[in-house]
């Protein structure tokens, strides 16, 4: 997907991104390219496929879900940015906040951040376990959103403390969504979660099946989830 290709999907469901987008977008993966030299931030490093699998990937989200309104996001384990940081480009007044249990990472995007002047972000280097225990982020956020960090079992646990009640999970999964969302039925509804909707479909130029998982919190998560780091992906609900 070249970068005419990426602008014409995304108009295609209503999206019109100005010429300071398109140029954030660039720069996006240019410092991307150069840092990932560095360090392993992805296995993604072609152009077309950079705008396929990370950029418009992450954005999809936007086709089911509005951002238009006054949201704070937490992002879990984005690593290099993704699905929060593309979104933030296409909705700038949407406050996004990011949590990786890396520093590399976390140092790697408070440059990009800087580099592309976006306002509105900030940079956790934390363990998910530990950020969901903190009472200044536990119920805080209106979204959580994570995209291939886990099963959704341990996702649910990490994500879904850190949602106040009345907020939205979205997990951006791969094609096997379906049989995860099966075994975290009971995880979910444990930490006040119930599923809304799962939407299908599948990447431009054949580049695979997606499914996004909404979940809505309905009450507070019980006080001992999250448990300790390590706990969830050893254990899961």
């Amino acid at each position: 997907m070249d970068l005419q290709a990426f602008q014409d999907h995304l108009q295609t469901k209503g999206i019109t991104i100005t010429e300071k987008q398109i140029q954030q977008f660039e720069q996006y993966y240019q410092i991307l390219v150069e840092w990932n030299e560095k360090m392993n931030l992805t296995a993604i490093t072609e152009k077309e496929e950079v705008y396929a699998k990370h950029f418009y990937d992450s954005v999809t989200a936007a086709f089911y879900f509005d951002f238009t309104n006054d949201l704070h996001l937490c992002d879990v384990g984005a690593g290099a940015g993704f699905p929060s940081l593309p979104l933030k480009i296409l909705y700038p007044h949407v406050k996004v906040t990011i949590v990786d249990s890396l520093q590399k990472r976390i140092t790697f995007l408070n440059h990009l951040a800087a580099q592309l002047g976006l306002e509105g972000v900030s940079f956790y280097h934390d363990r998910a376990e530990l950020f969901g225990i903190n009472d200044k982020f536990r119920h805080r956020f209106d979204v959580v959103m994570a995209r291939a960090v886990a099963k959704t079992s341990v996702l649910s646990e990490l994500c879904l403390p850190l949602l106040r009640t009345g907020g939205t999970f979205i997990a951006m999964k791969g094609a096997n969504a379906s049989g995860e969302l099966a075994q975290a039925q009971d995880a979910i509804e444990l930490l006040g979660g119930v599923v809304n909707r799962v939407e299908t479909f599948s990447l431009p130029a054949n580049n695979g099946e997606r499914n996004i998982v909404f979940i809505d919190k309905k009450r507070k998560t019980p006080k001992k989830y999250p448990r300790k780091p390590g706990v969830p992906n050893k254990h899961p609900l």
